[in-house]
């Protein structure tokens, strides 16, 4: 009854070190997976480093139009990479951590209700927006449909990062002029979705 008692024993404690190592490594793939690139200015060295971001992004091209570089400039732009990006939080009487100033979230740095309506009209009801296989499919449907709405081409960068920050409607408004810092920023993207393509065509992926 003894050595039974240590058999049951040795087996029990095999399967709880069995299980946490499962979790652990779990944990480890996942924070691989979410790993910002080490070179966030370099087109080659980002999809060198990760290499499914590139079947995704070609296959989001492939399926909206809009060209590689400018999807990812967007998303240099709003989220730096990050999975888990959100809006600073604001500040009560200067030094209280308060609400944040949107509901921005992810790669793409997607409002909620806007991502409803990307999951609603696309039927990807399991899309996420801290994967980035959703999110830059989303920037591809997105520009897509702003190309569609207000006649923005899907390789004009600049007009496109606009209408992405502000919303279509915003962008119909014009509620940028007057903004020079999101002028600044769209000239940033604009400049580096052209250094991204022009990385991009001496790629070896």
């Amino acid at each position: 009854m003894q050595g039974f008692n240590v058999k049951f024993h040795i087996r029990l404690l095999l399967v709880i070190v069995l299980y946490l190592f499962s979790i652990y490594l779990l944990i480890s793939i996942t924070s691989c997976s979410h790993k910002r690139p080490k070179d966030l200015n370099n087109i080659c060295s980002i999809f060198n480093e990760k290499k499914r971001w590139y079947k995704y992004v070609e296959k989001s091209k492939n399926k909206w139009g809009t060209p590689i570089p400018i999807q990812m400039a967007i998303l240099q732009q709003e989220s730096g990479f990050r999975y888990d990006a959100k809006p600073q939080r604001k500040k009560l009487l200067g030094f209280i951590p308060w609400k944040r100033e949107s509901s921005a979230y992810g790669y793409a740095q997607v409002l909620t209700e806007t991502w409803k309506e990307y999951r609603k009209d696309t039927k990807n009801r399991g899309a996420d927006r801290d994967k980035f296989k959703d999110a830059i499919d989303f920037v591809g449907w997105y520009t897509y449909n702003t190309q569609l709405q207000v006649n923005v081409s899907k390789w004009d960068a600049y007009n496109q990062y606009l209408a992405y920050h502000e919303g279509r409607g915003g962008f119909k408004k014009k509620s940028y002029e007057g903004k020079q810092w999101l002028i600044q920023v769209a000239e940033k993207v604009a400049r580096n979705a052209k250094k991204f393509s022009t990385q991009l065509k001496a790629c070896n992926l």
